[in-house]
């Protein structure tokens, strides 16, 4: 389990750099441009990297799955070197997948409007800056995400479903609520992730507003990858007492002040 957090701890660092620095340097620029090479690295490392933390948060459901509902064989499946293959098996999966829409999308042909109305590069915008309608390719990518998403999401929900019924049959609540609190950071990270990515790559750009796009899109590239190791942390009983004094010397300097 360890294992997989480090590599996700990782990965949401990666993920991050992938866009803020250029979305920084952008804010604080007067010529807001980047290169089409520099564009397309960045709409593929940014997209792997999305994909990468798809099967890293499906290969943690797992895990869950086996901790709660086959603890006799835990130790004896996940090994550390099946952890090291599973973890490997992420990110080489997570960086190959995307190879198809970033070929297509950069194989459409690009006018001389060259404004992309986001802070990224995204699929969205960038299909609009085709010369020429390109629905197949907007369908294709709309399809390839839906099923990588779904499939994603059905093989977490089908491990929770397991683990739900396994939980129920604890008899005293107190073993239920403890055994069910060590899946809470995970089901919190994965209701952040699915939830916003489905909104803006389930259905076809076309669907959505440009406004709503940006604010998700921030939400899930920065503001969710910041809060995950919060959520994490918040298990441990010291971040806790120290999540608690520290409210408790703002109400004394809020209290002070009034």
């Amino acid at each position: 389990m360890y294992i997989l957090l480090a590599n996700f701890s990782f990965l949401e660092m990666c993920y991050i750099n992938s866009t803020v620095p250029s979305m920084l340097a952008n804010f604080f620029s007067e010529k807001k441009t980047i290169s089409f090479s520099g564009c397309f690295l960045q709409f593929y490392f940014f997209f792997s990297m999305g994909t990468t933390e798809t099967f890293f948060l499906s290969a943690m459901a797992f895990d869950r799955y086996l901790a709660i509902c086959r603890p006799l064989h835990y130790t004896t499946i996940m090994t550390v070197q099946k952890c090291f293959r599973m973890g490997a098996c992420c990110w080489v999966c997570g960086f190959l997948c995307f190879l198809l829409p970033v070929y297509l999308i950069s194989q459409l042909p690009f006018c001389c409007d060259n404004k992309i109305d986001h802070f990224l590069c995204d699929p969205g915008p960038l299909i609009k800056l085709s010369c020429s309608p390109a629905p197949t390719t907007e369908m294709i990518c709309a399809l390839y995400n839906s099923v990588l998403i779904f499939s994603t999401f059905l093989f977490i929900t089908s491990s929770y479903t397991l683990v739900i019924r396994t939980v129920l049959r604890v008899p005293s609540a107190e073993g239920r609520r403890k055994t069910f609190s060590t899946c809470g950071s995970h089901l919190a990270v994965v209701s952040l992730f699915y939830g916003s990515i489905m909104i803006v790559y389930v259905s076809p750009t076309s669907g959505n507003p440009a406004g709503m796009q940006k604010i998700v899109t921030l939400f899930y590239s920065v503001l969710t990858p910041l809060v995950n190791p919060l959520i994490y942390s918040l298990r441990n009983k010291e971040m806790k007492e120290v999540l608690k004094k520290l409210l408790r010397t703002v109400r004394q300097i809020h209290g002070k002040k009034f």
